[in-house]
């Protein structure tokens, strides 16, 4: 009789999560969904980004880094 009540708390308590889980996706899905995928995303401050550490190193191009990060956030991805 103890597995009774132990089963029947999994039972009711994966419906809950599994209600969690399709709202939690629901609520952020449409809202911040990127149409395109990152490598494909801003490739014009990519280009300026990736030509200037080649050339210049990172920590010399922040402004060129950040650009393309903006550019991104713009797209819809959490960067």
């Amino acid at each position: 009789m103890d597995e009774l009540p132990t089963q029947s708390t999994s039972a009711l308590a994966l419906p809950r999560l599994q209600l969690n889980r399709g709202s939690t996706t629901a609520t952020s899905g449409p809202e911040s969904k990127p149409k395109k995928k990152i490598c494909c995303a801003c490739p014009e401050t990519k280009k300026l980004r990736d030509e200037c550490i080649v050339e210049h190193g990172e920590e010399a191009c922040a402004k060129w880094i950040e650009a393309h990060r903006i550019c991104l956030r713009a797209e819809g991805f959490n960067v």
